[in-house]
């Protein structure tokens, strides 16, 4: 029998994330706030390149209970992590902290406060349904939850407009990159923040620009099956960092910013005599313009013809890029032979999750293929989920709130 992977609802996830709260603070929040995790339908590693990708949000969240304090303190509890809780200041978040899960829920509080944000102490209870090490970001989830969470009781006005949506997005990947030590884009972040209900997002990285992309695989028979390999990946162990700074020097030795910004990709290969430069920016090259392609024929209304698309990503990431492994190679060939259009690995790679795209009446036959297929390679068992593209992060429970009289800034 498959694992199933189901998302709480709003009720159920503020009730969890209030009753920790009340459980660990002896008092109750000023409200819950939720944030979701994300799966990327193509444009894998271009991010941190300048290039386009289309995620969309699931509604698998990370929930919040959140109260501001009159002083600086910061005190955090969660259910995923142990130790579970984490006592300090808002001037203790720096880069080295002990615990990675405290990074990612604190973070985001010592950029606002860098940048000029009046942002005071708080008391922060944490349960989440995202799963974690699957590569869906449950790290930026946590992080843009507590991002929405203190900026709605400092009254900071960002999460009411894209505009300030965006900026939020960037505080966290900041966050990430800055005290968490993980060198990676900002596509989780904006997937979290600035989705929309039903909708994926084209997100252009070199502008920061977003547009809104009905997929409609309701109207054209399809599912997007989420496959969690249950390989746990981590991006802190340098072979993310590894393959962003070759794809920066690259970059800087054909004097452009990022790879998107070179003119003339082909001449620019040509150009490279070392073999793993010369896959490694191949495969950015080349993913840049399978998003093109994908969002070209899913506004054309013909989202069934992306399947060998979505097998080209994945060859290219295994084979140029390097970031699969054999679980999610094994997923992929497996629900292809099982009736999939198409699949790939998303997210990071090293392990995590892979998508397949399923007409809605096989999505049981090919779950049991992949089990199946994990069984007979002697893996361990996977777990699925059908993604559906949801809304952004949002307060879910409680009344905005203004910070407290004499709150440290």
């Amino acid at each position: 029998m498959v694992e199933i992977l189901n998302s709480w609802s709003h009720a159920d996830g503020a009730a969890r994330a209030s009753a920790l709260f009340r459980s660990r603070f002896d008092t109750e929040p000023d409200g819950v706030w939720a944030a979701p995790g994300r799966v990327n339908v193509i444009g894998e590693h271009v991010d941190y390149n300048g290039g386009p990708c289309l995620p969309i949000a699931l509604p698998h969240r990370t929930y919040v209970a959140l109260r501001a304090r009159p002083d600086d303190r910061v005190r955090l509890t969660t259910r995923q992590a142990d130790p579970p809780t984490w006592e300090g200041r808002l001037a203790d978040i720096a880069p080295g902290l002990a615990d990675d899960w405290v990074a990612y829920a604190a973070g985001a509080a010592r950029v606002l406060l860098d940048d000029g944000y009046p942002i005071g102490g708080f008391d922060a209870a944490i349960d989440s349904c995202v799963p974690l090490g699957a590569g869906l970001s449950s790290s930026a989830a946590i992080e843009c939850a507590v991002a929405i969470a203190l900026d709605d009781v400092n009254r900071l006005g960002l999460a009411a407009s894209d505009q300030g949506r965006a900026r939020l997005a960037g505080v966290c990947a900041r966050a990430e990159n800055e005290i968490v030590g993980a060198p990676t884009g900002g596509m989780d972040q904006a997937a979290s923040l600035r989705t929309a209900d039903g909708k994926a997002i084209l997100l252009d990285t070199l502008d920061n620009s977003v547009r809104q992309v009905p997929l409609g695989l309701d109207d054209a028979g399809l599912a997007l099956l989420v496959i969690d390999t249950r390989a746990h990946h981590a991006l802190v162990d340098g072979q993310y960092a590894a393959r962003r700074r070759t794809c920066e020097q690259v970059a800087a030795r054909l004097g452009v910013r990022t790879l998107r910004e070179v003119a003339d990709p082909q001449a620019a290969l040509a150009t490279l005599t070392d073999d793993v430069e010369l896959r490694r920016v191949r495969h950015v090259f080349t993913e840049i313009a399978r998003v093109g392609t994908v969002v070209s024929l899913v506004e054309a209304g013909r989202v069934a013809e992306i399947g060998p698309v979505l097998d080209a990503s994945h060859a290219s990431l295994r084979d140029d890029y390097e970031v699969s492994c054999p679980e999610l190679d094994v997923a992929v060939e497996a629900s292809r032979a099982a009736g999939a259009l198409g699949a790939r690995m998303t997210g990071g790679g090293f392990g995590g999750s892979a998508i397949a795209l399923v007409p809605s009446d096989l999505t049981g036959i090919v779950m049991d293929a992949v089990a199946a297929a994990f069984g007979d390679h002697g893996m361990g068992h996977p777990a699925f989920l059908v993604a559906r593209a949801a809304g952004p992060a949002e307060r879910v429970a409680g009344s905005p709130v203004a910070r407290p009289a004499g709150v440290l800034a």
